[in-house]
């Protein structure tokens, strides 16, 4: 069955930018209706897409914020059928020895407890339609050793911990609770990361390259779509091989 999301309302999160803004592209040319959020870049990309997106600034650690722009598009589109939790912040100061109590917090606050906070607002909405699709994007590093992601990892690792609860506990109401596990991909996160460390990661990805925003936004509308009807609880790396060696 080919991914089909015509006349649905999916909101993205993170979609200003990166991994968030392919997915909302992908969700629109499949036919979704997209509510694109973020802090900033949310206006251009539901520019970009046209009429089928409308934009919300959203912070996704502030719970009120949730409420406010869920209840806007129950309001303006009937309700909500999916919603991709791809906000998430990283820092290159990630290990033991030099993560601060600050960062530590400001990372899980995003990349932890946004999640929680976005599938805990979307959840009335998906039972009163008896349907309802939600993609967390998590991370290799929460499925693997990695050094020096330390919140970052222990943020995600739970993203996949909620995935596989939130999946069992709503399956009989037909809400299904996917996550995709990038590996190192091409976007703006990556920050002052240099050209030669990212050269070395591609050298040692078995498919010898870092992954694009496209290749998860792929995977990811493909989980959203009743194409996949039958799958839920799975957290799916796409790393080019990088997991599994």
């Amino acid at each position: 069955m080919t991914p089909d999301l015509t006349g649905r309302t999916v909101i993205v999160t993170g979609a200003g930018s990166g991994i968030g803004k392919a997915v909302a592209i992908q969700a629109a040319v499949i036919g979704a209706n997209v509510v694109v959020t973020d802090i900033k870049g949310q206006d251009e990309t539901a520019a970009e897409i046209g009429a089928a997106a409308e934009a919300h600034e959203l912070d996704v650690t502030d719970a009120g914020a949730w409420s406010r722009v869920v209840e806007a598009v129950v309001a303006s589109r009937g309700g909500v059928y999916g919603l991709v939790n791809n906000a998430g912040i990283a820092s290159a100061t990630d290990s033991l020895a030099v993560q601060t109590e600050e960062g530590w917090d400001a990372m899980i606050g995003v990349d932890l407890k946004g999640v929680w906070l976005g599938m805990r607002a979307v959840l009335a909405p998906m039972l009163a339609a008896g349907e309802g699709s939600i993609v967390n994007v998590a991370s290799v590093a929460g499925l693997i050793g990695v050094s020096d992601v330390l919140a970052y990892s222990a943020a995600k690792g739970g993203v996949i911990a909620m995935t596989r609860q939130v999946s069992i506990q709503h399956a009989k109401d037909q809400i299904r609770v996917n996550a995709v596990c990038p590996g190192v991909t091409q976007t703006p996160i990556l920050g002052d990361i240099s050209d030669e460390l990212l050269a070395a990661i591609s050298n040692i990805t078995p498919m010898g390259r870092l992954g694009q925003p496209d290749d998860i936004a792929g995977l990811t509308s493909y989980l959203l779509s009743p194409a996949s009807a039958f799958l839920t609880g799975q957290a799916i790396a796409i790393c080019g091989g990088f997991s599994v060696q």
